[in-house]
């Protein structure tokens, strides 16, 4: 249906962008594709990754199945694209979950409250946003949360919004749990040694979006971008070198890894809508008491207690997170030095600035989710973030 809407040399991503964004009428989601139905459709094939790449004991480590459990699948058309639908152990997407709202929001990360708030204030959004995220919703409207306003934050290697680069001299620790995460789901899909540098989380309410993109700022392409999904569905749509290139549009569900690697790690790619969950799919696992991987292996995941597991329900209720982790450097490679500029002492020296109020081009790198509620009002327009 979406297809049948094209014509030659048109914009054809932004075409189906809109056709799946649109509020009324909804919608038709015939065309989609949905892994976690295996391969019903024409253009989904089985994909055999490294089943030795990850035992059942070094995956319990960081929630995970053993690799040779995993549902993973290529698309035609796309090579390099690898779809591994929820390889992680029941129980284990909680942890991941607590982190993204918890702890990786925690200082010296950034996030976008940063640029607008004061420093005392973004300290510890989970501290100020717990009580009010436990308690029972109210019948009337109520003020969101600073948790709830979060929309990206960025790890290791920061991604500088205004030059569009990362840089040796912001950098903080890694986490290292998320880093053996992207290993070895990265190791079983032919990348082994892969070095995770930078993270960027994207936060989605029930209206959001993420602009069409292209993710290059990184300077080895070589390695692969990895993403992880939790929470509400969402549909993604991949896409072509050139904006003119229909994307196909998935489905993409709580748990769900997407791996961008080879001739498919410069596609243009989108997050049109976020849908809610269907019946009887959970948003990130569901069940009582402390929440965490089976006991009966070592696991480097802290459970969750049903207090934090509370305030990640609240939270999912209407909301998905997306968590990429990308490699910025080769194998013992550096940052290029900057050039320098003389500059005489009679002239003053205005570096380039980017106005904080300029519209963000579409196909700029990293950019963050938008809500459609605020979309359409004129306001300060924060830097974007990435790979969904």
């Amino acid at each position: 249906m979406a297809t049948s809407m094209l014509e030659s040399g048109e914009d054809a991503f932004k075409k189906i962008f809109k056709f799946y964004k649109r509020r009324n009428p909804p919608p038709d989601y015939s065309e989609v594709i949905d892994f976690s139905k295996g391969t019903q459709s024409d253009k989904v094939f089985p994909l055999k990754l490294d089943s030795a790449a990850v035992s059942a004991v070094d995956g319990s480590m960081v929630g995970l199945r053993p690799s040779v459990e995993w549902s993973a699948y290529s698309l035609q058309g796309f090579p390099g694209f690898i779809f591994i639908s929820d390889p992680f152990l029941g129980g284990a997407q909680s942890f991941w979950v607590r982190q993204a709202l918890k702890s990786y929001p925690q200082k010296p990360n950034v996030c976008n409250l940063d640029l607008h708030m004061d420093p005392s204030h973004t300290q510890d959004l989970w501290a100020q946003s717990a009580d009010s995220l436990r308690a029972p919703p109210a019948g009337k409207r109520e003020p969101k949360t600073v948790l709830e306003r979060l929309r990206w934050v960025t790890l290791g290697y920061h991604y500088n919004w205004e030059t569009k680069t990362y840089s040796a001299h912001h950098v903080t620790p890694f986490p290292a749990e998320l880093h053996l995460l992207a290993n070895q789901v990265a190791s079983a899909c032919g990348f082994p040694g892969f070095n995770a540098q930078a993270g960027i989380l994207n936060y989605y309410r029930s209206d959001s979006s993420l602009g069409i993109h292209v993710d290059q700022s990184e300077l080895d392409h070589s390695r692969p971008l990895l993403s992880f999904s939790f929470g509400q569905s969402a549909i993604f749509l991949l896409g072509g070198l050139q904006r003119q290139d229909p994307p196909t549009a998935m489905f993409v569900h709580s748990g769900d890894v997407m791996v961008m690697s080879g001739p498919s790690r410069l596609l243009y790619h989108a997050v049109p809508r976020i849908i809610a969950a269907a019946p009887g799919r959970p948003t990130a696992d569901s069940g009582g008491g402390p929440l965490g991987p089976p006991p009966e292996y070592s696991s480097a995941l802290e459970p969750v207690s049903e207090q934090d597991w509370t305030v990640c329900c609240r939270y999912l209720s209407g909301s998905r997170i997306n968590m990429t982790v990308r490699q910025v450097l080769g194998p013992g490679k550096n940052f290029p030095e900057p050039p320098t500029e003389e500059v005489h002492p009679d002239q003053d020296y205005n570096p380039p600035q980017e106005s904080p109020t300029e519209q963000v081009h579409p196909d700029q790198d990293h950019q963050s989710p938008q809500d459609g509620a605020s979309s359409n009002k004129k306001r300060k327009q924060e830097p974007s973030a990435c790979l969904d």
